[in-house]
This record gives structure tokens, C-alpha cells and sequence, in this order.
């Protein structure tokens, strides 16, 4: 299946999720629009995230299956209770059993380590008759590939990552997007000095604190992004600490690339504000934030299943973007002014028209060295 015909195929299931949510809203019971507790951290309280390894299957009765079940599995490098990152894909996997309903059987992993030990996680899942597995982490590449040779006749979709197979794919977004967009509401509320919480050094870390930068710069000149690496997606503790060093040194506004709101309520603890991440935290630190880049991997998954199922999958670098939904930025703040939400409202539209990308030239580096030049725009 080619770009647009997958981009395609995600509209379609995105108008039918829609529906489906309208659905569940009407019937739902207003004590479920709330996680049930939360930990002082800030993330839920979910004893299966404190394990290296735990597994998780539905319990509840899917609709009754027509054809053949398929059966497809998530590996997850955090706990689905982070609030961030890892509840997102697992939000994803729920809405691709609700579309596809009883003919899909999902299993998850959660909490599982990159690196070495993860390659007979992978292996386990594909002996266990899983049709497509999913890695949610950049940590997982080599191994997912190193598995995928030798089971040929399972799919394997590696997020974030770059290494593709006959039965391999990849697949992302453009979160540099929604990061243009939520820099320029940072740097409107920002005196001068920004602060970002960000996991590892690697490209689509850099490229989201790159166009964040710019973002903040174009409403305000003269301001700068302060960076703590923690080295980790997922440690509320050092999130957290990292946050605290940021604004004791002097910034007013923290960013994150972490998985967890822990560095929103540093931010609120401290009266600065907030730009979070992955998913709408402001009930987290409600009198600090601002906006975030947010994720909706559900019509993603959706579409990827069926076209297992159908056939019709083929390996690719898939790249979502904020024109077919997979990225966009949570409602912003009112205390970002009433004119540069107009400004990001529009420019937003512009992004999804395809008339605007975060790296459109001139850009300099920080030495002043044009590295994109005018009218240009790197692929």
C-alpha cells in the first residue's frame, strides 16, 4: 500500500472513529472521563507499571467475528499509565479494537526495556502466532529487525525508527508541526529564557527542540532554549529534577520531550509555565500550561491492521502530519494572548494546507551559518 493510499484509507477510518466516539460519549458514564487516581508524580496509579514486563488483554466481550481473528501485539516502553506517550499508543490500540471489533484480538506489553533484552520479547510474540507487532520505541530497532528476518511471514512496524525490511515498516509524524506552533505560544508568555526537558539526543528529539526554537523566536526575537538531557523517556523522578534545575536557573516557561507531566507541575510548583507533550496534561498543572503537541494513532493502527488482513500492506517509512490528523496541538491556553492564538490558529491552517513547514529557509545555526537556505525547505 503506497502513501496516499494508506493516507486515504485513515481519513475513511477517521470519519468512522468519530462516529464511534460520539457513540461511546452518549453512552458513557461521566465518572470514566477522568483517570481514577493518580500518583503523586503525576501519572496513574498503576501497580503494572512497576514491572519490567506485565501484559495486558482485554477482558471485555468483542462483537462476534464474521471471518478469520488476527491477532496483533504492542510493545510499549513505558507504562500505559504515564499519561503521555505510551496511554496515547495504547489509546490507539483501543480504538483500532473498537473499529475492527471482534475480529481482532490485541495483546500489549508494557514497561519493556531497549536494547538487547528486548529481541525475545519480539521473538515470543511471533512464535505466539501474532499477524503484525507494533514497537513503540526508537530502542527497539535493531532488534525488531534482527527478528523480522526470521519470521518473514509476520509484519513488523517500528515507531520512530529508520531500518525497513521486506516485512518491516516504520512509522512517526511530524511533531515538529504542533512543536513550531506550541514554541510560539511558549515564547509569548516567555521574559527571555525557555526551558526543555528532553530524553536522548536523537533526530526527531532535536528536530522537535529545533523547530520549537524557531517557533518561540518567531513571536519573540530575542529568546532562548535552554536544554537538560535526563536520558530516559520515562523516570518521573528526574523529569521532575531536571525541571527543578531549569527554573532554578532562571527560566520562566518549561518544555518537555518526556513521557510523564512531571515537569508541568515543577513548572506550576514554581510559577512558570508549561508546554507538555504527547497528550493533553493540563489537569496536571492547570495554572501552568500553555498547550502540547499531541498523537492520534488510532486510525494508524486501524489501517495498518486491515491491511494485513486484506493483503495489501507493503513495507514503508509511513510520516504522518497534522493534514491526516496523526499529529496536532491541544487546545491553547488563555494565557497566551488573544492575538497570538489567532496567530497560531492561522498558521496552523497553513501547515495543513501544505503552504507553511517549521524548516522552511533561511535558517541559520547558532553560529549564524545559513543552513536552509530561502525558499528552500528540507525533505
Amino acid at each position: 500500500m503506497n502513501r496516499d493510499s494508506k493516507r486515504a484509507r485513515i481519513w475513511k477510518l477517521l470519519a468512522v472513529m468519530m462516529a464511534v466516539t460520539l457513540l461511546a460519549a452518549a453512552c458513557g458514564d461521566d465518572d470514566d472521563a477522568e483517570d481514577s487516581s493518580t500518583t503523586s508524580d503525576g501519572v496513574v496509579d498503576d501497580e503494572s507499571g512497576e514491572t519490567d514486563e506485565t501484559t495486558g488483554e482485554d477482558d471485555a466481550a468483542s462483537p462476534e467475528c464474521d471471518g478469520e481473528v488476527v491477532k496483533a501485539a504492542w510493545v510499549y516502553v513505558g507504562p500505559i499509565g504515564d499519561a503521555g506517550w505510551t496511554k496515547k499508543h495504547d489509546d490507539g490500540r483501543l480504538a483500532a479494537e473498537e473499529t475492527i471489533g471482534g475480529c481482532l484480538e490485541t495483546t500489549f506489553l508494557e514497561s519493556i526495556a531497549e536494547g538487547p533484552e528486548s529481541e525475545a520479547v519480539f521473538e515470543r510474540l511471533a512464535e505466539e502466532g501474532n499477524a503484525v507487532i507494533f514497537g513503540t520505541s526508537f530502542g527497539y530497532m535493531e532488534q525488531m529487525a534482527t527478528v523480522a528476518e526470521s519470521y518473514p511471514d509476520v509484519v513488523f512496524e517500528h515507531g520512530t525508527g529508520f531500518t525497513v525490511g521486506e516485512n518491516l515498516g516504520t512509522y512517526f509524524g511530524a511533531a515538529e508541526e504542533a512543536r513550531y506552533l506550541s514554541g510560539m505560544a511558549a515564547g509569548s508568555v516567555s521574559e527571555g529564557s525557555i526551558g526543555y526537558v528532553a530524553a536522548f539526543p536523537i533526530p526527531e528529539v532535536l528536530r522537535g527542540i529545533n523547530a520549537f526554537t524557531l517557533g518561540a523566536q518567531r513571536v519573540n526575537p530575542n529568546v532562548t532554549v535552554e536544554v537538560v538531557w535526563t536520558s530516559t523517556w520515562f523516570d518521573p523522578v528526574v523529569e521532575r529534577e531536571a525541571a527543578d534545575a531549569l527554573l532554578n536557573g532562571g527560566v520562566d516557561v518549561i518544555a518537555q520531550h518526556q513521557d510523564t507531566p512531571s515537569p508541568g507541575e515543577a513548572a506550576e510548583a514554581a510559577g512558570a509555565f508549561w508546554v507538555g507533550y504527547n497528550d493533553d496534561m493540563s489537569r496536571f498543572a492547570e495554572n501552568a500550561w500553555l498547550t502540547a503537541p499531541v498523537w492520534d494513532w488510532g486510525p494508524f493502527y486501524t489501517a495498518t491492521i486491515e491491511s494485513v488482513v486484506d493483503g495489501t500492506w507493503e513495507s514503508e517509512q509511513y510520516y504522518g502530519n497534522m493534514a491526516d490528523g496523526l499529529v496536532n496541538l491541544s487546545a491553547v491556553s488563555d494565557s497566551v494572548p488573544e492575538d497570538i492564538r489567532a496567530q497560531i490558529d492561522a498558521l496552523a491552517a497553513e501547515i495543513i494546507a501544505g503552504d507553511f513547514a517549521p524548516f522552511d529557509g533561511p535558517i541559520n545555526d547558532q553560529d549564524g551559518k545559513e543552513v536552509v537556505a530561502e525558499d528552500e525547505s528540507p525533505d
